[in-house]
Protein backbone atom coordinates (compact mmCIF):
# COMPACT_ATOMS: atom_id res chain seq x y z
CA UNK A 1 0.00 0.00 0.00
CA UNK A 2 2.85 2.55 0.71
CA UNK A 3 4.47 1.55 -2.28
CA UNK A 4 1.30 2.97 -4.00
CA UNK A 5 1.24 5.72 -1.81
CA UNK A 6 4.74 7.17 -2.85
CA UNK A 7 4.02 6.37 -6.43
CA UNK A 8 1.50 8.80 -6.46
CA UNK A 9 3.64 11.32 -5.01
CA UNK A 10 6.24 11.24 -7.60
CA UNK A 11 8.45 9.79 -5.34
CA UNK A 12 10.63 6.57 -6.36
CA UNK A 13 9.05 3.05 -5.92
CA UNK A 14 10.20 1.16 -3.60
CA UNK A 15 13.16 -1.17 -4.26
CA UNK A 16 12.62 -4.89 -6.00
CA UNK A 17 14.04 -6.58 -3.10
CA UNK A 18 12.51 -4.29 -0.09
CA UNK A 19 9.76 -5.64 1.94
CA UNK A 20 7.36 -2.80 0.31
CA UNK A 21 7.43 -3.65 -2.70
CA UNK A 22 5.75 -7.90 -1.86
CA UNK A 23 3.19 -5.90 -0.36
CA UNK A 24 -0.09 -7.46 -2.69
CA UNK A 25 -2.52 -4.85 -4.12
CA UNK A 26 -5.87 -5.21 -3.67
CA UNK A 27 -7.60 -8.25 -5.07
CA UNK A 28 -4.60 -9.92 -5.02
CA UNK A 29 -5.80 -14.47 -4.16
CA UNK A 30 -3.83 -15.37 -1.40
CA UNK A 31 -3.79 -19.36 -3.37
CA UNK A 32 -1.25 -17.53 -5.76
CA UNK A 33 1.26 -17.38 -2.49
CA UNK A 34 1.79 -21.41 -1.91
CA UNK A 35 2.80 -21.92 -5.70
CA UNK A 36 5.22 -19.93 -4.54
CA UNK A 37 6.61 -21.19 -1.41
CA UNK A 38 6.70 -24.44 -2.99
CA UNK A 39 8.86 -23.31 -5.23
CA UNK A 40 11.38 -23.31 -2.81
CA UNK A 41 10.69 -25.38 -0.36
CA UNK A 42 10.30 -28.42 -2.96
CA UNK A 43 14.35 -27.40 -3.96
CA UNK A 44 15.55 -27.34 0.12
CA UNK A 45 13.63 -30.55 0.07
CA UNK A 46 16.42 -32.05 -1.59
CA UNK A 47 18.17 -32.64 1.65
CA UNK A 48 16.06 -35.24 2.58
CA UNK A 49 17.28 -37.20 -0.60
CA UNK A 50 21.33 -37.20 0.63
CA UNK A 51 21.54 -40.27 1.55
CA UNK A 52 21.98 -41.37 -2.31
CA UNK A 53 24.93 -39.73 -2.76
CA UNK A 54 26.57 -41.64 0.81
CA UNK A 55 27.65 -44.65 -1.29
CA UNK A 56 29.27 -42.79 -4.23
CA UNK A 57 30.91 -40.52 -2.51
CA UNK A 58 33.13 -43.83 -0.90
CA UNK A 59 33.69 -44.58 -4.09
CA UNK A 60 34.71 -41.17 -5.39
CA UNK A 61 38.59 -42.76 -6.20
CA UNK A 62 37.78 -46.52 -6.63
CA UNK A 63 34.82 -45.77 -8.21
CA UNK A 64 33.47 -49.31 -8.66
CA UNK A 65 34.34 -50.15 -4.83
CA UNK A 66 35.85 -48.26 -2.28
CA UNK A 67 39.88 -47.44 -1.74
CA UNK A 68 41.72 -47.14 1.10
CA UNK A 69 41.87 -43.40 0.52
CA UNK A 70 38.10 -43.21 -0.07
CA UNK A 71 35.85 -41.28 2.23
CA UNK A 72 33.76 -43.28 4.65
CA UNK A 73 30.04 -43.16 5.83
CA UNK A 74 31.01 -41.48 9.26
CA UNK A 75 32.82 -38.83 7.50
CA UNK A 76 29.98 -38.23 5.18
CA UNK A 77 27.24 -38.68 7.94
CA UNK A 78 28.76 -35.16 9.25
CA UNK A 79 27.67 -33.50 6.06
CA UNK A 80 23.84 -33.87 6.42
CA UNK A 81 24.33 -32.95 10.00
CA UNK A 82 26.23 -29.74 9.44
CA UNK A 83 23.73 -28.42 7.03
CA UNK A 84 20.67 -29.13 9.19
CA UNK A 85 23.08 -27.03 11.89
CA UNK A 86 23.18 -24.24 10.13
CA UNK A 87 19.63 -24.81 8.96
CA UNK A 88 19.07 -24.26 13.18
CA UNK A 89 21.30 -21.24 13.29
CA UNK A 90 20.54 -19.33 10.11
CA UNK A 91 17.02 -19.82 11.01
CA UNK A 92 17.25 -18.51 14.45
CA UNK A 93 19.40 -15.27 13.47
CA UNK A 94 17.76 -14.71 10.05
CA UNK A 95 14.17 -14.98 11.34
CA UNK A 96 14.41 -11.59 13.11
CA UNK A 97 16.16 -10.09 9.46
CA UNK A 98 13.30 -12.14 8.11
CA UNK A 99 10.59 -9.51 9.96
CA UNK A 100 12.51 -6.94 8.93
CA UNK A 101 13.65 -7.01 5.50
CA UNK A 102 10.28 -9.82 4.42
CA UNK A 103 10.43 -13.01 2.71
CA UNK A 104 11.53 -12.17 -0.86
CA UNK A 105 15.05 -11.17 -0.18
CA UNK A 106 14.88 -14.16 2.33
CA UNK A 107 14.35 -16.39 -0.34
CA UNK A 108 16.61 -14.99 -3.07
CA UNK A 109 19.47 -15.44 -0.27
CA UNK A 110 18.38 -18.81 0.40
CA UNK A 111 18.38 -19.12 -3.05
CA UNK A 112 22.49 -18.37 -4.12
CA UNK A 113 23.52 -19.53 -1.01
CA UNK A 114 21.73 -23.18 -1.49
CA UNK A 115 22.56 -23.55 -5.32
CA UNK A 116 26.15 -21.78 -4.61
CA UNK A 117 26.97 -24.80 -1.92
CA UNK A 118 25.71 -27.05 -4.45
CA UNK A 119 28.62 -25.59 -6.71
CA UNK A 120 31.61 -25.67 -3.86
CA UNK A 121 30.79 -29.32 -2.92
CA UNK A 122 31.06 -30.19 -6.34
CA UNK A 123 34.77 -28.85 -6.64
CA UNK A 124 35.23 -30.68 -3.03
CA UNK A 125 33.92 -33.88 -5.17
CA UNK A 126 36.37 -33.07 -7.88
CA UNK A 127 39.75 -32.05 -5.76
CA UNK A 128 38.44 -34.99 -3.35
CA UNK A 129 38.54 -32.16 -0.12
CA UNK A 130 36.02 -33.20 2.18
CA UNK A 131 36.12 -29.95 3.68
CA UNK A 132 34.24 -28.35 0.82
CA UNK A 133 31.44 -30.27 1.11
CA UNK A 134 31.74 -29.79 4.64
CA UNK A 135 31.67 -26.16 3.87
CA UNK A 136 29.74 -26.08 0.67
CA UNK A 137 27.17 -28.33 1.31
CA UNK A 138 26.97 -28.16 5.22
CA UNK A 139 27.88 -24.47 5.80
CA UNK A 140 26.52 -22.42 2.54
CA UNK A 141 23.64 -24.84 2.03
CA UNK A 142 22.96 -25.31 5.10
CA UNK A 143 22.66 -21.43 5.70
CA UNK A 144 20.15 -21.28 2.53
CA UNK A 145 18.74 -24.44 3.81
CA UNK A 146 17.49 -22.30 6.82
CA UNK A 147 16.35 -18.96 5.15
CA UNK A 148 14.10 -21.03 2.77
CA UNK A 149 12.51 -23.02 5.12
CA UNK A 150 11.43 -20.25 7.30
CA UNK A 151 10.55 -17.43 4.65
CA UNK A 152 7.46 -18.70 3.58
CA UNK A 153 5.93 -19.97 7.04
CA UNK A 154 5.80 -16.69 8.43
CA UNK A 155 3.94 -14.96 5.41
CA UNK A 156 1.58 -17.91 4.77
CA UNK A 157 0.21 -17.97 8.66
CA UNK A 158 -0.54 -14.26 7.83
CA UNK A 159 -2.75 -15.33 4.47
CA UNK A 160 -4.37 -18.00 6.22
CA UNK A 161 -5.19 -16.83 9.78
CA UNK A 162 -8.45 -19.05 9.47
CA UNK A 163 -6.39 -22.12 8.57
CA UNK A 164 -3.19 -21.54 10.17
CA UNK A 165 -2.77 -25.79 10.41
CA UNK A 166 -3.37 -25.79 6.67
CA UNK A 167 -1.26 -23.20 5.77
CA UNK A 168 2.15 -24.56 7.99
CA UNK A 169 1.07 -27.55 5.96
CA UNK A 170 1.19 -25.98 2.32
CA UNK A 171 4.32 -23.94 3.05
CA UNK A 172 6.45 -27.42 4.97
CA UNK A 173 4.89 -30.28 2.94
CA UNK A 174 7.45 -29.26 -0.24
CA UNK A 175 10.18 -29.54 1.90
CA UNK A 176 9.36 -33.03 2.67
CA UNK A 177 8.56 -33.57 -0.29
CA UNK A 178 11.47 -32.37 -2.52
CA UNK A 179 13.42 -35.84 -2.02
CA UNK A 180 10.54 -37.74 -4.08
CA UNK A 181 11.77 -36.15 -7.15
CA UNK A 182 15.68 -35.14 -6.05
CA UNK A 183 16.95 -39.25 -5.28
CA UNK A 184 15.29 -40.48 -8.80
CA UNK A 185 16.62 -36.94 -10.21
CA UNK A 186 19.91 -37.39 -8.85
CA UNK A 187 20.38 -41.32 -9.43
CA UNK A 188 19.38 -40.52 -12.84
CA UNK A 189 22.03 -37.57 -13.23
CA UNK A 190 25.17 -39.76 -11.78
CA UNK A 191 24.07 -42.85 -13.98
CA UNK A 192 24.24 -40.03 -17.15
CA UNK A 193 27.34 -38.70 -16.18
CA UNK A 194 29.69 -41.72 -14.84
CA UNK A 195 32.19 -43.34 -16.57
CA UNK A 196 35.19 -45.37 -15.84
CA UNK A 197 37.14 -43.02 -13.78
CA UNK A 198 34.06 -40.89 -12.09
CA UNK A 199 31.22 -41.67 -10.32
CA UNK A 200 29.03 -38.77 -11.82
CA UNK A 201 28.65 -36.68 -8.37
CA UNK A 202 30.33 -33.73 -9.18
CA UNK A 203 28.47 -33.01 -12.25
CA UNK A 204 25.22 -34.41 -10.80
CA UNK A 205 25.89 -31.45 -7.84
CA UNK A 206 26.92 -28.40 -10.53
CA UNK A 207 23.28 -29.70 -12.22
CA UNK A 208 21.30 -29.57 -9.78
CA UNK A 209 22.98 -26.41 -7.80
CA UNK A 210 22.10 -24.20 -10.93
CA UNK A 211 18.51 -25.67 -11.24
CA UNK A 212 17.70 -25.12 -7.76
CA UNK A 213 19.03 -21.28 -7.85
CA UNK A 214 16.96 -21.03 -10.65
CA UNK A 215 13.66 -22.17 -9.12
CA UNK A 216 14.18 -20.75 -5.56
CA UNK A 217 14.66 -17.10 -7.38
CA UNK A 218 11.54 -17.87 -9.69
CA UNK A 219 9.62 -17.68 -5.90
CA UNK A 220 11.38 -15.32 -4.38
CA UNK A 221 10.07 -12.61 -7.11
CA UNK A 222 6.62 -14.56 -6.98
CA UNK A 223 5.97 -14.36 -2.93
CA UNK A 224 3.78 -11.08 -2.18
CA UNK A 225 2.48 -10.55 2.00
CA UNK A 226 -0.93 -9.23 3.04
CA UNK A 227 -1.27 -5.64 3.42
CA UNK A 228 -1.01 -4.51 7.30
CA UNK A 229 -4.93 -5.22 8.73
CA UNK A 230 -5.89 -7.36 5.56
CA UNK A 231 -8.15 -10.39 6.81
CA UNK A 232 -9.79 -12.98 4.52
CA UNK A 233 -13.54 -11.90 3.44
CA UNK A 234 -16.25 -12.52 5.83
CA UNK A 235 -13.78 -13.99 8.38
CA UNK A 236 -14.16 -12.59 12.08
CA UNK A 237 -11.31 -13.49 14.20
CA UNK A 238 -13.22 -16.02 16.81
CA UNK A 239 -12.69 -14.70 20.65
CA UNK A 240 -10.79 -18.38 21.44
CA UNK A 241 -10.41 -21.25 19.54
CA UNK A 242 -8.89 -23.52 22.54
CA UNK A 243 -7.82 -23.46 26.26
CA UNK A 244 -4.06 -22.91 24.36
CA UNK A 245 -4.91 -20.41 22.01
CA UNK A 246 -4.60 -16.68 22.34
CA UNK A 247 -5.25 -13.42 20.06
CA UNK A 248 -2.37 -11.78 21.96
CA UNK A 249 1.39 -11.17 21.08
CA UNK A 250 4.40 -12.39 22.46
CA UNK A 251 7.81 -10.27 21.62
CA UNK A 252 10.32 -12.73 19.93
CA UNK A 253 12.52 -11.97 22.83
CA UNK A 254 9.77 -12.58 25.61
CA UNK A 255 8.99 -15.82 23.85
CA UNK A 256 12.65 -17.04 24.99
CA UNK A 257 11.72 -16.01 29.01
CA UNK A 258 8.55 -18.33 28.47
CA UNK A 259 8.65 -22.17 29.72
CA UNK A 260 6.28 -22.94 26.94
CA UNK A 261 8.81 -22.08 24.50
CA UNK A 262 11.45 -24.60 25.65
CA UNK A 263 8.85 -27.33 26.33
CA UNK A 264 8.13 -27.06 22.37
CA UNK A 265 11.52 -26.51 21.67
CA UNK A 266 12.47 -30.61 23.39
CA UNK A 267 8.93 -31.53 21.75
CA UNK A 268 10.20 -30.98 18.62
CA UNK A 269 13.92 -31.88 18.91
CA UNK A 270 12.63 -35.03 20.24
CA UNK A 271 10.35 -35.48 17.65
CA UNK A 272 13.13 -34.53 15.04
CA UNK A 273 16.04 -36.54 16.61
CA UNK A 274 13.68 -39.60 16.56
CA UNK A 275 12.98 -39.59 12.39
CA UNK A 276 16.56 -37.43 11.13
CA UNK A 277 18.55 -40.54 12.14
CA UNK A 278 16.96 -43.51 10.28
CA UNK A 279 16.17 -40.63 7.07
CA UNK A 280 19.77 -39.57 6.82
CA UNK A 281 21.38 -43.31 6.08
CA UNK A 282 17.06 -44.50 4.70
CA UNK A 283 19.22 -45.74 1.65
CA UNK A 284 21.83 -47.91 3.04
CA UNK A 285 19.60 -49.03 6.12
CA UNK A 286 16.83 -50.90 3.54
CA UNK A 287 20.02 -52.37 1.64
CA UNK A 288 21.61 -53.82 4.72
CA UNK A 289 18.43 -54.86 6.41
CA UNK A 290 17.52 -56.90 3.69
CA UNK A 291 20.88 -57.76 1.92
CA UNK A 292 21.00 -59.02 -1.88
CA UNK A 293 16.82 -58.09 -1.72
CA UNK A 294 17.50 -54.03 -2.36
CA UNK A 295 19.43 -52.82 -4.95
CA UNK A 296 20.23 -49.29 -5.27
CA UNK A 297 18.20 -48.00 -7.00
CA UNK A 298 15.20 -50.10 -5.31
CA UNK A 299 16.99 -48.21 -2.18
CA UNK A 300 16.27 -44.98 -3.69
CA UNK A 301 12.72 -45.74 -4.50
CA UNK A 302 12.29 -46.26 -0.94
CA UNK A 303 13.82 -42.86 -0.06
CA UNK A 304 11.11 -41.29 -2.62
CA UNK A 305 8.42 -42.93 -1.01
CA UNK A 306 9.33 -41.90 2.78
CA UNK A 307 9.55 -38.38 1.09
CA UNK A 308 6.09 -38.40 -0.34
CA UNK A 309 4.54 -39.66 3.15
CA UNK A 310 6.71 -37.52 4.86
CA UNK A 311 5.45 -34.63 2.36
CA UNK A 312 2.04 -35.78 2.48
CA UNK A 313 2.05 -35.54 6.10
CA UNK A 314 2.68 -32.27 6.59
CA UNK A 315 -0.17 -31.66 4.97
CA UNK A 316 -1.80 -33.89 6.23
CA UNK A 317 -1.53 -33.80 10.23
CA UNK A 318 -1.02 -30.07 10.06
CA UNK A 319 -4.99 -29.60 8.39
CA UNK A 320 -5.94 -32.29 10.57
CA UNK A 321 -4.35 -30.11 13.82
CA UNK A 322 -6.87 -27.63 13.11
CA UNK A 323 -9.59 -29.63 13.99
CA UNK A 324 -7.83 -31.71 16.95
CA UNK A 325 -5.62 -29.33 18.26
CA UNK A 326 -1.95 -28.90 18.09
CA UNK A 327 -1.33 -30.71 21.37
CA UNK A 328 -3.48 -33.87 20.52
CA UNK A 329 -1.91 -34.52 17.46
CA UNK A 330 1.82 -34.23 18.90
CA UNK A 331 0.38 -36.64 21.50
CA UNK A 332 -0.91 -39.28 18.24
CA UNK A 333 2.85 -38.69 17.44
CA UNK A 334 4.69 -39.62 20.14
CA UNK A 335 2.16 -42.74 21.14
CA UNK A 336 2.39 -44.33 17.62
CA UNK A 337 5.62 -43.64 16.64
CA UNK A 338 7.55 -45.13 19.56
CA UNK A 339 4.67 -48.56 19.08
CA UNK A 340 6.10 -48.70 14.80
CA UNK A 341 10.12 -48.03 16.11
CA UNK A 342 9.71 -50.82 18.59
CA UNK A 343 7.90 -53.27 15.89
CA UNK A 344 10.56 -52.46 12.88
CA UNK A 345 12.96 -54.70 14.25
CA UNK A 346 10.99 -57.38 14.37
CA UNK A 347 9.57 -56.80 10.65
CA UNK A 348 13.60 -56.75 8.83
CA UNK A 349 14.27 -60.00 11.04
CA UNK A 350 11.33 -62.24 9.93
CA UNK A 351 11.92 -60.86 6.00
CA UNK A 352 8.96 -58.96 5.68
CA UNK A 353 9.67 -55.78 3.38
CA UNK A 354 6.30 -54.85 3.50
CA UNK A 355 5.50 -54.06 6.86
CA UNK A 356 9.26 -52.55 7.04
CA UNK A 357 8.35 -49.87 4.67
CA UNK A 358 4.68 -49.18 5.58
CA UNK A 359 6.05 -48.63 9.42
CA UNK A 360 8.58 -46.39 8.13
CA UNK A 361 6.51 -44.25 5.98
CA UNK A 362 3.71 -44.20 9.12
CA UNK A 363 7.00 -43.11 11.26
CA UNK A 364 8.01 -40.15 8.49
CA UNK A 365 4.85 -38.90 8.08
CA UNK A 366 4.33 -37.81 11.88
CA UNK A 367 7.57 -36.83 11.79
CA UNK A 368 7.01 -34.58 8.60
CA UNK A 369 3.97 -33.93 10.48
CA UNK A 370 5.61 -32.05 13.50
CA UNK A 371 7.56 -29.40 11.56
CA UNK A 372 4.61 -28.37 9.65
CA UNK A 373 2.67 -28.54 12.67
CA UNK A 374 4.82 -26.96 15.28
CA UNK A 375 4.72 -23.40 13.47
CA UNK A 376 0.72 -23.29 14.12
CA UNK A 377 1.33 -24.10 17.85
CA UNK A 378 4.03 -21.26 18.10
CA UNK A 379 1.23 -19.07 16.63
CA UNK A 380 -1.77 -20.54 18.60
CA UNK A 381 0.73 -19.98 22.00
CA UNK A 382 2.32 -16.54 20.55
CA UNK A 383 0.15 -14.75 18.40
CA UNK A 384 1.15 -14.73 14.71
CA UNK A 385 3.13 -10.90 14.78
CA UNK A 386 6.32 -12.48 15.69
CA UNK A 387 5.68 -16.04 14.61
CA UNK A 388 8.39 -16.00 11.75
CA UNK A 389 11.16 -15.06 14.22
CA UNK A 390 10.10 -17.24 16.79
CA UNK A 391 9.72 -20.21 14.86
CA UNK A 392 13.35 -19.77 13.51
CA UNK A 393 14.68 -19.65 17.10
CA UNK A 394 12.64 -22.85 17.76
CA UNK A 395 14.69 -24.57 14.50
CA UNK A 396 17.56 -24.71 17.03
CA UNK A 397 15.86 -27.64 18.29
CA UNK A 398 16.13 -29.09 14.54
CA UNK A 399 19.44 -27.91 14.32
CA UNK A 400 20.68 -29.95 17.68
CA UNK A 401 18.30 -32.73 15.74
CA UNK A 402 20.59 -32.70 13.09
CA UNK A 403 23.56 -33.70 15.29
CA UNK A 404 21.98 -36.01 17.89
CA UNK A 405 20.34 -38.06 15.37
CA UNK A 406 22.65 -39.19 12.83
CA UNK A 407 25.36 -39.58 15.62
CA UNK A 408 22.82 -42.25 17.25
CA UNK A 409 22.37 -44.35 13.92
CA UNK A 410 26.05 -44.07 12.27
CA UNK A 411 28.52 -44.47 15.81
CA UNK A 412 25.87 -47.22 17.44
CA UNK A 413 25.39 -48.91 14.22
CA UNK A 414 29.10 -49.06 14.07
CA UNK A 415 30.28 -49.54 17.54
CA UNK A 416 27.56 -52.83 16.91
CA UNK A 417 29.37 -53.78 13.51
CA UNK A 418 32.69 -53.46 15.10
CA UNK A 419 31.98 -55.93 17.58
CA UNK A 420 29.97 -58.60 15.60
CA UNK A 421 26.27 -57.54 15.29
CA UNK A 422 25.19 -58.74 11.35
CA UNK A 423 24.45 -55.15 9.87
CA UNK A 424 21.29 -56.85 9.36
CA UNK A 425 20.71 -56.37 12.72
CA UNK A 426 22.60 -53.43 13.98
CA UNK A 427 20.00 -50.80 13.86
CA UNK A 428 17.86 -52.89 16.48
CA UNK A 429 19.67 -50.96 19.40
CA UNK A 430 19.27 -47.58 17.46
CA UNK A 431 15.53 -47.40 16.81
CA UNK A 432 14.80 -48.58 20.53
CA UNK A 433 16.27 -45.77 21.57
CA UNK A 434 14.28 -43.57 18.98
CA UNK A 435 10.91 -45.07 20.90
CA UNK A 436 12.15 -43.96 24.04
CA UNK A 437 12.80 -40.38 23.12
CA UNK A 438 9.28 -40.23 21.78
CA UNK A 439 8.36 -41.14 25.47
CA UNK A 440 10.00 -38.76 26.97
CA UNK A 441 8.83 -36.25 24.18
CA UNK A 442 5.18 -37.25 25.56
CA UNK A 443 5.82 -36.17 28.73
CA UNK A 444 7.41 -32.60 27.40
CA UNK A 445 4.48 -32.07 25.42
CA UNK A 446 2.10 -33.29 28.42
CA UNK A 447 3.20 -30.15 30.46
CA UNK A 448 2.70 -27.41 27.76
CA UNK A 449 0.20 -24.73 29.26
CA UNK A 450 -1.13 -21.15 28.21
CA UNK A 451 1.29 -18.72 28.03
CA UNK A 452 0.80 -16.25 30.90
CA UNK A 453 -0.83 -12.86 30.35
CA UNK A 454 2.69 -11.13 31.55
CA UNK A 455 4.35 -11.92 29.07
CA UNK A 456 1.50 -10.45 26.32
CA UNK A 457 2.02 -6.45 24.09
CA UNK A 458 -0.10 -3.96 24.81
CA UNK A 459 -1.53 -2.66 21.69
CA UNK A 460 0.92 0.47 22.08
CA UNK A 461 4.10 -2.13 21.60
CA UNK A 462 2.57 -3.78 18.79
CA UNK A 463 1.98 -0.18 17.41
CA UNK A 464 5.37 0.74 18.07
CA UNK A 465 6.49 -2.03 16.47
CA UNK A 466 4.89 -1.67 13.34
CA UNK A 467 2.19 -4.90 13.96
Amino acid sequence: MSSVADSTRGTAPAPFFSKEATIAPPGFSRWMVPPAALAVHLCIGQAYAFSVFNSPLTKVIGVTQSSPDDWTLTSLGWIFSLAIVFLGLSAAFGGKWLERVGPRRTMFTAACCFGGGFLVSALGVYLHQIVLLYLGYGVIGGIGLGLGYVSPVSTLIRWFPDRRGMATGLAIMGFGGGAMIAAPLSVMLMKHFSSDTSVGVAQTFVVLGIAYFISMTIGSIAIRVPAPGWQPAGWTPPATSGKLVSRSHVHIDQALKTPQFYLIWLVLFLNVTAGIGILGQASVMIQESFKDTVTAGAAAGFVGLLSLFNMGGRFVWASASDWVGRKNTYFIFFVFGAVLYYAVPQFAQSGNIVFFVLAYCLILSMYGGGFSTVPAYLADMFGTAFVGGIHGRLLTAWAAAGVAGPVLVNYVRAYQVAHGVAKADAYTMTVHIMASLLVVGFICNLLVRRVDEKHHMSDAQLAAAGK
